[in-house]
């Protein structure tokens, strides 16, 4: 069973990436009362760039606590606290091999739909004080995932996310991720993620381009 560790938002925040100001919400922070997910955005959680967070597709971002073990081995110097992805949720058990795209869960008084994986930009790698981490985060599974919401609703730590609906046949989010940036792919694997209604027209186009 997942379980929610940490309930996380964010303020909006400047950095100075390359002489340049720019603004960003993934500097989030833990909220132990919980979050609101809303149809389109968590409740008081800042977003910045809308061409590719927030909107009804990416909602929420989700991402394991188990796989913060892995990037605390490599970066020991860093300050580690939940929210450090950006994510919303940081959740015990989340395994993107294992997670289908379209699945549904109840989390707390909210229902969620699995729509995509996250790709990682240039503030992460910024925050985290190395641009080589975005190439180490895309030749992992860990990508995270954003989920649509069905139903608004609060969530908070210690809440279970019970699966309502798995969708076996379609793509996992790992096997999407995958797709995204890998160069060479059997043109009836792209298909299949083509093919699947529930992925986030995002990532669909994303895929689509590759096939010509």
């Amino acid at each position: 069973m997942m379980k929610i560790i940490a309930t996380n938002i964010g303020k909006v925040t400047e950095i100075n990436y390359k002489g340049k100001i720019v603004k960003t919400g993934i500097y989030k922070k833990s909220v132990v009362s919980g979050i609101f997910l809303g149809t389109e955005d968590v409740d008081d959680d800042h977003v910045v760039d809308r061409r590719f967070h927030g909107g009804v597709d990416k909602a929420c971002y989700l991402y394991s606590a188990d796989f913060y073990t892995y990037w605390k081995a490599l970066y020991p110097n860093l300050e580690w606290e939940y929210g450090m992805f950006g994510e919303n949720l940081t959740v015990k058990g989340l395994n993107e091999q294992e997670i289908f795209v379209g699945n549904q869960y109840k989390i707390g008084e909210a229902k969620v739909e699995i729509s995509q994986p996250r790709q990682p930009c240039f503030k992460f790698g910024h925050k985290m004080g190395d641009s080589g981490i975005l190439k180490q985060f895309i030749n992992t599974t860990f990508s995270g995932i954003y989920v649509r919401v069905l139903q608004k609703g609060m969530v908070k730590p210690e809440d279970k996310m019970q699966l309502l609906v798995e969708k076996s046949n379609n793509p996992t989010i790992a096997e999407v991720f995958y797709c995204l940036y890998q160069p060479e792919l059997k043109r009836s694997v792209l298909n299949k993620i083509i093919d699947c209604k529930e992925l986030a027209e995002s990532s669909r186009k994303q895929i689509k381009g590759r096939l010509g």
